[in-house]
């Protein structure tokens, strides 16, 4: 693997001319002392090891026969594997009473150096404890399931006028929230619905309260301007508690009470108005027909039903989760856990072996509805363990009565709903294989291309820089990384520069560059550190040389730098590389793999880069730096202040009171505010 070039130490053979100086016996000698120490050290590791041994077995023999977690450490106090038991003394002596020969348990037991155990009064608490520990701690050998962002919801505001809206976060008992959705589409699709439905308005309330005319929506028939005297009416009440009912699955009650309204206008000779509610009554029915969903027939009586398939192939597996609130099929996500093949072999029941799809829908049982409360009713593809659905409950609280019933064996509407969800999570699964399996490709066709000394192609790490600013205004540096074949956002880096001319792209990437390898270059030849097996920077031979500059200083391997040089005419696909050690310049191929995958890189960079740059200059243009100046205003209240007014000059133009009336800011909060806005 490409990494800083150090000077190599002397050999351990002395030359011809050192043994000028040093006959043979002085240095036969030597190194039979040398040899003797490390021996000496070998056999010191050998008895500290075996000291460490029977210290773990004597902590296992006292361990009591009671449910509990346990967790394995290594040598660096690294989390190896946490577990839980109902027998905390017969699980873990399992793992060392047994020889598990080259086996992934006995790689494991042999890195053990400590361990911890939690003792607990029942099954669901240990169960509980597990899945918050291995959130926590992300051990090597535990099946884990990403912590994505909260799932989405629709929101029903607080007001005489209530508005929907999309919603994501903490929920604020003043409103009332739908769901959740499975995803942002579904939650959009059922806003557009509502509209269509019951037009229900959906601005902010700041562009509610200063409207003097109705909206384009309201022209096009999808909202009955309440913003306005004219449709500030006791209608507009009855269409939010309809839109209320249907979101909850009320959809008889909805249907009959349109009818009624129907009739009502007929009577009177109000046939627009009579019209008006028929067309309502057609859109609802046509989104009821394309539900696959018979609610009345398939869920015998529960309206919120949570649908999991599991499917484990090559190495990897899927759970799919479909999602049924209200009686509405709201549609499906796919979960890939990580550490499947590890972890699948380390779980034991006794003697009896957990099949690998059992423990990873277990496993996403209990780490998924810990954070997200389940359902009434939870339809799996893989029969679970008995308890687990009293764990789930008991975990929901009184908001579900401590009652979650997990069915494996459906029959009719919900084994077709089951069967639904079984197939979209094979299709998933097989197209993340052939996704992995094209993204490995593209890996290895850029390291043959480049032909870079590359031991561990899974290992196999990209930087890129990139530098974006507006006429030297508000100068922005990204880093982007690739590796594992995949974008590794979460060690995305932006680099502010300051202290240069404007507009100076090579002042720029000298800075971010001595920056971010200074003092990973002093890690690296110490052996504590790991440099990027591929340095890319955005542009052509000025940049490069400007990073041979920073890489000669301190240091690195110039092999690892290369430069993404704009073809002829700045055509995609014509782009060259340049390299700072010399090598000539290499063209790809436009449908080179290796390319691809630097253009995706190169891209990324570019796109991390001008969105930083333009919040730094959004920011410095419309003074969003004298909201941060006011005391107890962090990043999220100012997101939140700009998001509700629009930008700073709305806060501006907003009184106390109306301050007031964003979440987490208080009337002593808000006259600070509007003092230093003013």
């Amino acid at each position: 693997m490409s990494q800083a070039k150090i000077l190599p130490m002397s050999s351990t053979t002395p030359s011809n001319a050192d043994l000028g100086e040093q006959t043979q016996a002085e240095w036969a000698a030597e190194r039979a002392v040398i040899e003797a120490a490390e021996k000496q050290r070998t056999a010191e590791m050998e008895a500290a090891a075996r000291v460490m041994r029977e210290r773990l077995l004597a902590e296992v023999g006292a361990l009591p026969a009671l449910p509990g977690v346990y967790r394995y450490f290594d040598a660096k106090d690294e989390v190896l594997y946490v577990g839980k038991a109902k027998d905390l003394k017969k699980r873990v002596s399992s793992y060392f009473q047994k020889n598990h020969g080259g086996t992934r348990i006995g790689m494991m037991v042999a890195r053990i150096a400590r361990m911890e155990t939690t003792v607990v009064r029942t099954e669901a608490e240990a169960l509980l404890l597990e899945n918050n520990l291995i959130k926590a701690l992300n051990p090597r050998f535990n099946i884990l399931f990403r912590d994505d962002k909260s799932y989405p919801y629709l929101k029903i505001t607080s007001h005489d006028y209530p508005r929907m809206a999309y919603y994501r976060g903490a929920v604020d008992k003043r409103h009332q929230y739908f769901g959740p959705f499975p995803s942002a589409w579904a939650v959009k699709e059922s806003i557009q619905l509502m509209q269509k439905v019951f037009k229900l308005r959906t601005c902010e309330d700041s562009v509610f309260n200063n409207r003097s005319r109705p909206c384009l929506l309201h022209q096009i028939k999808r909202c009955s301007a309440p913003c306005v005297p004219a449709g500030q009416t006791g209608e507009y009440a009855r269409d939010v508690k309809s839109a209320e009912a249907f979101l909850r699955g009320d959809t008889d009650a909805v249907m009959a009470s349109l009818q009624e309204q129907m009739a009502a206008y007929a009577e009177r000779f109000e046939y627009e108005l009579a019209a008006e509610v028929r067309n309502q009554i057609q859109a609802l029915a046509k989104v009821l027909q394309q539900q696959v969903v018979d609610e009345s027939s398939a869920t015998g009586g529960e309206r919120d039903v949570d649908i999991l398939a599991v499917k484990v192939q090559g190495g990897k597996a899927c759970v799919n989760l479909a999602m049924v609130r209200g009686g509405r099929h709201l549609g499906d996500r796919a979960f890939f856990p990580k550490h499947v093949d590890d972890a699948t072999a380390m779980l034991m029941d006794d003697d009896e072996a957990l099949s690998p799809e059992r423990q990873v829908l277990e496993a996403f049982m209990a780490q998924h509805y810990l954070a997200s409360p389940p359902p009434g009713l939870i339809l799996v593809s893989e029969p679970v363990d008995a308890g687990l659905g009293d764990v789930l409950g008991s975990q929901a609280g009184g908001r579900l009565g401590g009652r979650v019933s997990v069915q494996a064996q459906p029959r009719g509407q919900r084994r077709i709903w089951l069967e639904m969800c079984v197939k979209g999570g094979e299709l998933a699964l097989a197209r993340l294989l052939a996704e992995e399996g094209s993204q490995q490709a593209r890996t290895r066709a850029l390291v043959d291309a480049l032909e870079l000394s590359v031991t561990e192609i899974d290992k196999f790490r990209v930087e890129c820089f990139d530098i974006s600013h507006t006429a030297g205004e508000a100068t922005m540096a990204s880093c982007v990384v690739f590796e594992g074949h995949q974008m590794q956002s979460s060690q995305y880096r932006r680099y502010n520069i300051e202290g240069i001319t404007g507009g100076d792209d090579y002042a720029a990437m000298r800075q971010v560059l001595t920056r971010r390898y200074a003092k990973m270059a002093e890690a690296a030849q110490l052996g504590t550190g790991r440099l990027p097996d591929l340095v890319l920077v955005d542009g052509g031979r000025g940049q490069v040389s400007m990073a041979r500059e920073v890489f000669e200083e301190l240091g690195l391997d110039l092999s690892l730098i290369a430069g993404v040089e704009k073809g002829e005419g700045r055509k995609v696909g014509l782009e060259e590389l340049v390299f700072a050690d010399g090598r000539e310049k290499v063209y790809l191929g436009r449908d080179s793999a290796a390319l691809m995958l630097i253009a995706q890189i190169r891209d990324e960079a570019h796109r991390f880069a001008i969105t930083g740059m333009r919040a730094k200059r959004a920011a410095t243009r419309t003074g969003g730096s004298r909201l941060e100046d006011v005391p107890g205003v962090g990043p999220k209240k100012r997101s939140q202040l700009l998001q509700r007014f629009g930008g700073v000059r709305g806060v501006a133009g907003a009184s106390v009171d109306e301050l007031c009336s964003v979440k987490g800011i208080s009337r002593e909060l808000a006259e600070d505010i509007y003092r230093a806005l003013h």
